[in-house]
């Protein structure tokens, strides 16, 4: 057996080395030990300590640690490297479960199947499963890969660090790291919404009106928004600036449509939004992609319809609502008996008065 203080020393190294704590590994090594020499002499009150300035092991039993033998050796050598295992585990376990929501960067190692397995550093590997994975990117072995860390865990011996490229925090992540304001609280990130690959709409607010939210995140001739939607792949990005009035909340997230009248329904939690006939394929964006994301953004089930569209509903409405010419004085000529009734008594109650369809828009 190595002397006492080559012992401390070969303990303060592999602690080094991987990592762990060396009290931890000391404690380790004693039970170890205790267990080893319990289970040989059939006894379960051993205890050994290791003296942690003379490297010495002290044992409550008279036994010499020199004559205890190979077999002896090989348990404790088993039970040391399995305790190592268990502390790197909560080493990496502890210092990724503290990076949830965050970015963290590593090399696309092999694929399992649809999974993508990345090498993070060192021994740690991070699982990017199909789930998680934009369907519009493509991933190659030795590629530099960025992702979300979406969730850490426990699986026996191993951890298992989730990533995400797909996770809307990822694009909050990002735009943390280019802009400034945001990661010192200068601007707040309000809500993000995201249909990964294709399109994000992101509302920012700024408590100070000095600072121009929207231009902060964008940068000067577009730098931040271009790294940005570069690491995204092409995804575009609609950064709005938000507002405590529905209204004006729902006309920013729809841009970059131009908007008109916009009416709401508190009760129902919709809105009903007039636009241009030139405007109407831009607000509803390709695939209702546009409006859907305002909708998800805003919490308000939001409507697209040009002026004649609604003029037409409303007209269609009133045509269902009139009562037909059937419903006349048995005798009289259909049609007069049904102009008869719109024109006196049921008129008033049957028909929108003219300004009905300005009512509606606002």
């Amino acid at each position: 057996m190595a002397n006492h203080a080559d012992i401390l020393r070969y303990i303060d190294s592999i602690a080094r080395d991987k990592e762990i704590d060396k009290e931890a590994l000391i404690v380790a090594i004693e039970q170890a030990m205790s267990m080893a020499l319990a289970k040989k002499y059939g006894v379960d009150d051993v205890e050994i300590a290791l003296d942690r300035e003379t490297g010495e092991f002290v044992c409550n039993y008279d036994v010499s640690m020199e004559e205890q033998g190979r077999i002896f050796a090989m348990s404790v050598k088993q039970a040391i490297t399995g305790k190592i295992r268990e502390a790197e585990r909560d080493v990496v376990f502890t210092e990724y479960e503290s990076k949830v929501g965050e970015i963290v960067s590593g090399t696309i190692q092999r694929f399992e199947g649809d999974t993508v397995i990345v090498n993070l550093g060192r021994t740690t590997e991070g699982i990017l499963p199909r789930s998680e994975k934009v369907r519009s990117e493509s991933y190659n072995i030795g590629e530099r890969i960025r992702a979300l860390v979406f969730e850490v865990k426990k699986v026996g011996p191993r951890v298992k660090v989730i990533l995400s490229r797909t996770h809307r925090d990822l694009v909050r992540a990002l735009f943390e790291l280019e802009v400034p304001e945001i990661a010192d609280g200068t601007i707040t990130v309000r809500r993000i919404e995201r249909e990964p690959g294709y399109r994000t709409k992101l509302a920012v607010d700024s408590a100070d009106d000095k600072v121009d939210c929207v231009g902060a995140c964008v940068g000067v001739r577009g730098n931040r928004i271009k790294s940005i939607i570069d690491e995204l792949n092409g995804e575009r990005i609609d950064i709005i600036r938000w507002n405590n009035d529905p209204t004006t909340l729902i006309a920013n997230a729809l841009k970059p449509a131009e908007v008109g009248d916009i009416t709401l329904d508190p009760a129902a939690k919709k809105a009903l939004v007039i636009v241009n006939e030139d405007q109407q394929s831009l607000a509803i964006g390709r695939k209702g992609q546009n409006v859907r994301l305002a909708s998800k953004l805003t919490g308000w089930d939001i409507d697209i319809m040009t002026r004649a569209e609604l003029e037409r509903s409303v007209a269609e409405e009133n045509q269902t609502d009139a009562p037909s010419g059937d419903g006349g004085a048995p005798g009289s000529d259909a049609t007069d008996g049904g102009t008869d009734t719109t024109d006196t008594d049921d008129g008033d109650d049957n028909t929108p008065p003219a300004g009905s369809a300005g009512s509606v828009t606002g």
